[in-house]
C-alpha cells in the first residue's frame, strides 16, 4: 500500500532463514525492468506477470487470464515513474502481493483487485474508472483496501482506515485477504525504514493483522508475519532462536526416519497417504523452547499426514495409536469440532522406539488447503447460482461470529481511540464458544469469545434492552449474570419489566465483549447518579404468623399423639408419608422420599403409620425465588389470596445480589388446588421459581 521497501539483496543477507522452502523468491529488479519494457505482443500476457499466471493456473487451470492482463496494463501505466524507497519500480509491489495470493489459490477477481489495490490511493486512477473497466466487485474490493485521506483524518487516519477495511470485509472477505498479503510484502521489505517506524508497523501487525490472519485461517501468511514481527520487536530472542535452529540443522534429524516409519505402517495397513516433515517456524520453536526447556531433535518439526477422505484421518489415527505409544494428553480432534477459523485436523503425539516423541497432524488435502490459505482457499464465496446476474442476495459463508460482533460494536464506538483500543482487545481473544438459546428463538446460537459471561450473552441477544437483565438460566439452572459460559451451554436471559432498569457498575468486571462494555459504559456515563435498580439494604426477615395448628389433616396411628407436619418437606395430600416419634411424644410427618426419613431409619427410629383425613384441606410450605423490586410482597400475597388460600406465616429473607427468597406456609381449602396456586405465584412479575420447601 505504501512505498515501504528495502534492498532485496540486503534483506536476503539478514534473513535467509525466513524464506519458505521450495518457493522461489520474486526478483524485484528483474520484474521492474520487465514492467518498464512492457509486453512484446498484445495477444499474450506481459512477461512481468508470467509467474503470477503460472501460479494462478496451478489452482485454476481454466481461468481466463485476459482480466489479469488488462489489470496489469492499467496498474503498470498508472504507477509508471513511481519508485519504492529501495529503488525498484513501484509496480513490483502489487505484482508481489498478487503472487502471494495466487500461490494461496485466490480466484481471478481477487488477483485483479490485488493488481489494482494501490491505483486509486496512489495514482490518478479513480474508483469510477476501475468500476467501468472491471465491474462492481473489483471496484468494491479496491475501495475497501484504499486508505482514508490523512489530510482529512489526521492522527485518526490509521484507526479509521482499519474500521473502513473491516466494514468492507464484512461484505466481502477478499478485502482482508489482499490487506494481509499487502502487509506481508511490506513486512518482507521493511529494512530501509527507520527503526522506530519499523517497530510501529510491526506492533500494528502483531496486534491487528496477525490476529485477523489467524481468525480468517490464513496460516501461511500468519506464520511468516509472526516471524518477521519477532525479528523486529525481539531481536535478541530471535537471534537465540535462529542459533538454536542453526545448531539443530547440523545434527542428525530424527523426523525423516519417523516419517519413514509412519509411511511403512500406513502402507502395510493399505491406507493411501502422503507423509511429510513440516519444520516449525521461528516463533513456534521459541514458544516450545520456553515451555519444554532444552529441545530434542523431534521438537523442531512435526509429521504431516495427508489423506483423501475424512474417514481415512481416523483410520490413520488408529494405526498410529496401535503401532506406536500415543501421548494421550496431546490428542485433539479438530475435525469433529473445528476451530472457529475453519481449521480442521487431528493432532496427536506418539513415542517411537528410539525414545523420541513426535507430534503428528492428520488431515485431508482439502483440509490442508484451508489450513494454509483459510478463506482464500474457498474461492469466490459470492456465487449465487447459475447466472452471474442473479438478484438473489449474496450470502457470505466465511463471515464468522467474531466478524459479525465486530461489525456490530464498531457502530457504537465513534471515537477512533476507543475503536482502536477495543479492536486490539477483541482480537486478543484467541478462542470462541457457541451457546444455544433455551427458547428456540432465532438466531438459535450465539457466538462469543472464550471467557464470556451471561452479561455478554445478554447484550449479544438483546442490545440495549439487556440493560434490564436481572438474571439468567444456564442449562436450566438459575445463575448470576457474572457466571462464565462454556461451549455448548444453553442460556435463557431474564429481563425486568421496568424499562428504566439499568446495569450495575460491577457488570463491567464480567463483560468480555466490546459490545457489552461499550453499552454498559455509555449507560453509566449517561446516568452518573446510578438510576438503575438499587440493591435493598439488608434487613431482618419479615414474618407474618397466623394462629392455626400445625398438624394439618394428617392422623397418626398412635393414640393421643400430637401430629405436626415436617417443615423440611411440607407433605400434603395425597403425598406418601411416614411419621416418627420425637421428643415430647409428638409425631413428625415427612414425605417418604425426604432425606430426613432415611436419616431417622439409619438411627434405628421406628416409623409410625400416618394417613390423611377425608377432608380435602391441607397445609403446605412454598418457597418463592424472585428478583427484588418494590411491592413484590404485596403482589405475591394478593396472588395467593385470589386463589382462596390462607397465609399461615410468611418470611422474607434479606436480598442477596438483588434476589429475594420468600417462604410461605399456606392453608389450602383443597390439595388439588396446589398446582394452580404455584402457577399463579410464578406469574407474578419478578418471580422466577416457586417450589415446595
Amino acid at each position: 500500500m505504501s512505498a515501504e521497501a528495502t534492498n532485496p539483496e540486503a534483506h536476503a543477507e539478514v534473513r535467509p532463514e525466513l524464506r519458505r522452502r521450495g518457493r522461489s523468491r520474486l526478483d524485484l529488479r528483474r520484474l521492474g525492468r520487465a514492467a518498464l519494457l512492457g509486453p512484446t505482443s498484445r495477444d499474450r500476457l506481459p512477461d512481468a506477470i508470467g509467474h503470477v499466471a503460472e501460479a494462478h493456473r496451478a489452482h485454476h487451470p481454466d481461468a481466463d487470464l485476459s482480466l489479469l492482463r488488462r489489470a496489469y496494463l492499467l496498474a503498470e501505466t498508472s504507477h509508471r515513474g513511481q519508485m519504492r524507497k529501495s529503488g525498484e519500480p513501484y509496480i513490483t509491489h502489487p505484482l508481489a502481493v498478487t503472487l502471494i495470493l495466487a500461490e494461496l489459490g485466490a480466484e481471478t477477481t481477487t488477483l485483479t483487485a490485488s493488481l489494482l489495490h494501490d491505483t486509486v490511493e496512489d495514482t490518478d486512477v479513480t474508483l469510477d474508472q476501475v468500476r467501468a473497466e472491471f465491474g462492481d466487485e473489483v471496484a468494491f474490493i479496491v475501495d475497501g483496501v484504499t486508505k482514508v485521506e490523512k489530510i482529512d483524518y489526521g492522527a485518526a487516519a490509521e484507526p479509521e482506515t482499519f474500521r473502513k477495511m473491516l466494514v468492507a470485509t464484512g461484505n466481502d472477505v477478499r478485502v482482508m485477504s489482499i490487506k494481509l498479503a499487502d502487509r506481508l510484502h511490506n513486512m518482507r521489505t521493511l529494512g530501509v525504514m527507520r527503526p522506530e517506524k519499523q517497530a510501529r508497523i510491526a506492533k500494528v501487525t502483531r496486534d491487528v493483522l496477525i490476529p485477523l490472519a489467524e481468525r480468517l485461517g490464513v496460516q501461511a501468511l500468519k506464520t511468516e508475519l509472526e516471524d518477521l514481527v519477532f525479528a523486529i520487536l525481539h531481536p535478541d530472542e530471535y537471534e537465540r532462536t535462529r542459533a538454536l535452529i542453526a545448531a539443530h540443522t547440523g545434527e542428525s534429524d530424527p523426523l525423516p526416519a519417523i516419517a519413514d516409519s509412519v509411511r511403512t505402517v500406513l502402507r502395510e495397513a493399505g491406507i493411501a497417504a502422503e507423509v511429510l516433515v513440516r519444520p516449525r517456524h521461528f516463533v513456534s520453536v521459541h514458544r516450545i523452547s520456553r515451555t519444554r526447556g532444552e529441545l530434542r531433535g523431534s521438537d523442531f518439526g512435526r509429521v504431516l499426514v495427508l489423506v483423501g477422505e475424512n474417514a481415512d484421518c481416523y483410520a490413520v489415527l488408529g494405526e498410529l495409536h496401535t503401532c506406536f505409544t500415543p501421548v494421550v494428553s496431546e490428542f485433539k480432534d479438530f475435525i469433529a469440532a473445528p476451530k472457529f477459523n475453519l481449521y480442521q485436523s487431528l493432532h496427536t503425539a506418539v513415542a517411537v522406539p528410539e525414545g523420541y516423541v513426535a507430534e503428528v497432524i492428520v488431515r485431508t488435502r482439502q483440509m490442508h488447503r484451508v489450513a494454509e490459505a483459510g478463506v482464500v482457499a474457498l474461492g469466490n464465496p459470492y456465487t449465487t447460482g447459475d447466472t452471474a446476474d442473479s438478484d438473489e442476495e449474496r450470502v457470505d459463508p466465511t463471515r464468522p461470529g467474531w466478524l459479525s460482533r465486530l461489525l456490530d460494536w464498531q457502530q457504537s464506538a465513534p471515537d477512533p481511540d476507543t475503536f482502536w483500543t477495543v479492536l486490539r482487545a477483541e482480537l486478543a481473544q484467541d478462542r470462541e464458544i457457541t451457546v444455544f438459546r433455551a427458547d428456540g428463538s432465532t438466531p438459535g446460537t450465539i457466538s462469543l469469545p472464550g471467557g464470556a459471561s451471561c452479561v455478554d450473552a445478554a447484550y449479544a441477544l438483546h442490545g440495549e434492552a439487556a440493560h434490564g437483565c436481572i438474571g439468567a438460566r444456564v442449562n436450566g439452572r438459575l445463575t448470576s449474570l457474572s457466571s462464565p459460559l462454556s461451549d455448548g451451554d444453553t442460556v435463557q436471559l431474564l429481563l425486568a419489566q421496568d424499562a428504566s432498569s439499568g446495569p450495575a457498575p460491577d457488570w463491567l468486571d464480567h463483560a468480555r465483549t466490546p459490545a457489552a462494555r461499550i453499552a454498559i459504559t455509555s449507560w453509566l456515563q449517561a446516568h452518573p447518579d446510578g438510576a438503575g435498580p438499587a440493591t435493598a439494604a439488608p434487613r431482618a426477615p419479615l414474618s407474618v404468623v397466623g394462629a392455626r395448628g400445625d398438624g394439618g389433616n394428617a392422623v397418626a396411628d398412635l393414640p393421643d399423639a400430637h401430629v405436626r407436619l415436617a417443615g423440611c418437606c411440607t407433605p400434603v395430600p395425597p403425598d406418601a408419608v411416614a411419621g416418627f416419634v420425637v421428643r415430647g411424644g409428638a409425631v413428625t410427618v415427612h414425605r417418604v422420599h425426604c432425606p430426613a426419613v432415611a436419616q431417622m431409619r439409619s438411627l434405628g427410629r421406628t416409623s409410625v403409620a400416618v394417613h390423611w383425613r377425608a377432608t380435602a384441606d391441607c397445609r403446605v410450605t412454598l418457597l418463592a425465588e424472585s428478583f427484588g423490586r418494590p411491592h413484590l410482597l404485596a403482589d405475591l400475597t394478593e396472588a395467593i389470596a385470589r386463589e382462596g388460600v390462607e397465609v399461615v406465616s410468611a418470611t422474607v429473607e434479606p436480598p442477596v445480589e438483588q434476589r429475594v427468597r420468600h417462604t410461605y406456609t399456606l392453608q389450602l381449602p383443597d390439595a388439588a388446588g396446589l398446582p394452580a396456586l404455584m402457577r399463579a405465584m410464578r406469574d407474578v412479575p419478578g418471580v422466577y421459581d416457586v417450589s415446595r420447601a
